[in-house]
């Protein structure tokens, strides 16, 4: 008797329906030249860090909780006097999700996360690369219901690239479509 695995929404949708379309769309003669989601990099910087240190603890403990991976400080590669900033200081957090995790984390951000944003019409498609990548920036962390509101100590933003196989835009904008993502509607 086999046992039946768990698996992500997101990546049955992904065999099931995102590769008949778009290899209907751009008519691609192999399933495996669709491209695909390979990585989500999340990425939080933190100036106020410098003066304060428990800050990026709060910080990654937040990121770990939204994205249910351990979370890492980054540290500044050089002094830069104006920011008061030394080599070595933690100055941000990051975090890279692949397979399970990351198709996880997609469908929390499209289905709980994204529609919490006030006067929210879609996110714009300005962000992609020009290689297939998009980067979409949040400007606060507590639209992830993962996060209670009250210990949360200051609102910050988070840059959630999404890294694709795509050679064009014109294609990762396809893909990240059928996955779900609500991006703006063009004006007529």
């Amino acid at each position: 008797m086999a046992t039946k695995t768990y698996q992500p929404r997101l990546k049955g949708k992904y065999s099931e329906e995102v590769i008949p379309a778009l290899q209907k769309q751009f008519q691609y003669t192999s399933a495996m030249q669709v491209p695909k989601l390979t990585k989500i990099c999340i990425n939080q910087g933190i100036g106020d860090a410098v003066s304060d240190k428990k800050m990026i603890e709060s910080a990654v403990k937040e990121m770990s909780t939204i994205s249910g991976q351990k979370a890492v400080p980054t540290y500044s590669t050089k002094d830069i006097s104006n920011f008061k900033l030394r080599k070595g200081v933690a100055i941000g957090v990051r975090v890279t999700l692949r397979g399970d995790k990351m198709y996880e984390f997609l469908d929390r951000l499209i289905a709980s996360a994204l529609p919490r944003i006030r006067d929210f019409k879609g996110v714009n498609d300005k962000g992609f690369d020009g290689r297939g990548n998009y980067t979409l920036g949040v400007t606060e962390q507590i639209i992830f219901p993962e996060i209670d509101i009250d210990k949360v100590t200051k609102i910050q933003g988070m840059d959630i690239t999404f890294v694709t196989t795509a050679p064009t835009d014109k294609e990762a904008h396809a893909l990240l479509t059928e996955f779900g993502i609500p991006f703006k509607k063009k004006q007529a």
